[in-house]
C-alpha cells in the first residue's frame, strides 16, 4: 500500500516556496516537481484551505502563511487528505465469519494497524519544514563541496 503522491509533492511544494524569496507560480513549482501545473494548482488549493500557503491573484504566486518552523509534515499530510476516513489501512471486505480466523481478524489486526498509523503520524508531527530544508541544504552543501 502506498500513500498518495500528493503528500510528497505537497512537501516538495512547501519546501520550495519556503526557500524562494519570490512568489512562485504553479508553472515554476511544476517545473521543480516535474509534473503538470494543473496538478500543482489542485494541491495548492488543498494547502491554501488548510492555511499553509496563500496564493496571490493576477500574476500569481504562492507564499507561506506560517513560519516554516511551525509547519510540520503532519500538517501537510492532513491538508492533502491522503488517508480516507477509514484510516491508512484497508481490510478485505468479507472474511468468512464461520472461520475462527475470519471472524476475528479485523478486530485483532485492526488494533495493530491503528497503532502503526499513530506511530507514523507521530513521526510526521516531529518534523518541520524548517528542519527538512536544513537537512536538504546540508546534503546539497556536502555534495557540492561547499
Amino acid at each position: 500500500m502506498k500513500i498518495s503522491s500528493r503528500f510528497t509533492i505537497a512537501v516538495h511544494m512547501v519546501s520550495l516556496i519556503h526557500v524562494r524569496t519570490d512568489h512562485l507560480t504553479s508553472e515554476q513549482i511544476a517545473d521543480s516537481v516535474n509534473t503538470n501545473p494543473v496538478f500543482i494548482r489542485q494541491i495548492s488549493s488543498l494547502l491554501k484551505k488548510a492555511g499553509i500557503i496563500g496564493v496571490k491573484r493576477g500574476s500569481g504566486g504562492a507564499y507561506l502563511l506560517k513560519d516554516p518552523s511551525e509547519i510540520t509534515l503532519y500538517d501537510i499530510y492532513l491538508a492533502v487528505d491522503v488517508v480516507g476516513d477509514n484510516g491508512l489501512f484497508h481490510s478485505h471486505e468479507n472474511p468468512n465469519p464461520n472461520c475462527w480466523i475470519g471472524a476475528n481478524i479485523h478486530e485483532i489486526l485492526g488494533f495493530f494497524l491503528v497503532k502503526a498509523q499513530q506511530a507514523m503520524e507521530g513521526v510526521l508531527r516531529e518534523v518541520s519544514i524548517q528542519e527538512l530544508i536544513h537537512l536538504i541544504a546540508e546534503k546539497k552543501n556536502a555534495s557540492s563541496g561547499a
